[in-house]
C-alpha cells in the first residue's frame, strides 16, 4: 500500500474513549480523508477493558464518522502507520506535561521513520483535564450523571458496570 498523507493514525489506549478523544477525532477526521483510530496494547498500563472491548466500544461511538475506522495494534506506532498506508500520526495535546512526552515520542518516531510526520491538535479547553484515571475515579465515586460529563453517553453503563463489578 502506497503511503498517503491523506491518511492519519490517532493512537492511544482509549481505556475508555473520552469526550476529549472524541473532540480530537471529530476535528481530525475533517483534516484527513481517512483517520485510523489505533487502539494500542500498553503493557505498562493497567486497563479497565480488554483490547477487544475497547475496540468494540470505540466502534460504537465512532460509527457516525464515515471516514474513521478503528483498529487494534501492538508494537511500534511507526510500523502500524506504515502497515495502514499512512504518513501522519495525529496526537492530541491537553497540557504542557503532555507536550514534553509527545515531543520525546515525536523525535523517536521521526528517528525510526523520517517519512512519517506528527500533527498535533490541542484539546478543547473543556476537556484538557480529562484522563482515563479521572474517568475511573468519577465512575467509582460518582454516578451516571457525573460520568456523562466526560465520556460519550453510550459508554456510561459499560464503564460503570466494569468499575463496580465485584471482581475489580
Amino acid at each position: 500500500m502506497e503511503p498517503s498523507s491523506r491518511t492519519a493514525v490517532f493512537t492511544g489506549t482509549f481505556d475508555p474513549i473520552t469526550l476529549g478523544h472524541l473532540d480530537v477525532i471529530s476535528r481530525g477526521r475533517l483534516l484527513f480523508e481517512r483517520l485510523v483510530v489505533a487502539i494500542g496494547v500498553n503493557p505498562n498500563k493497567q486497563v479497565l477493558f480488554p483490547i477487544e472491548e475497547r475496540v468494540a466500544l470505540a466502534e460504537r461511538v465512532l460509527r457516525p464518522f464515515e471516514n474513521v475506522e478503528v483498529r487494534a495494534f501492538e508494537g511500534l506506532t511507526v510500523d502500524f502507520v506504515r502497515q495502514v498506508g499512512a504518513r501522519v500520526i495525529l496526537r492530541g495535546l491537553r497540557t504542557l506535561s503532555d507536550m514534553e512526552y509527545e515531543f520525546s515520542m515525536t523525535l523517536t518516531n521521526h528517528r525510526l521513520d523520517p517519512g512519517i510526520e506528527t500533527v498535533f491538535l490541542m484539546a478543547d479547553g473543556e476537556y484538557a483535564h480529562v484522563s482515563s484515571s479521572l474517568i475511573k475515579q468519577v465512575a467509582r465515586y460518582g454516578g451516571p450523571e457525573a460520568l456523562s460529563r466526560f465520556v460519550p453517553a453510550e459508554l456510561v453503563e459499560p464503564i460503570l458496570g466494569r468499575v463496580r463489578a465485584p471482581d475489580r
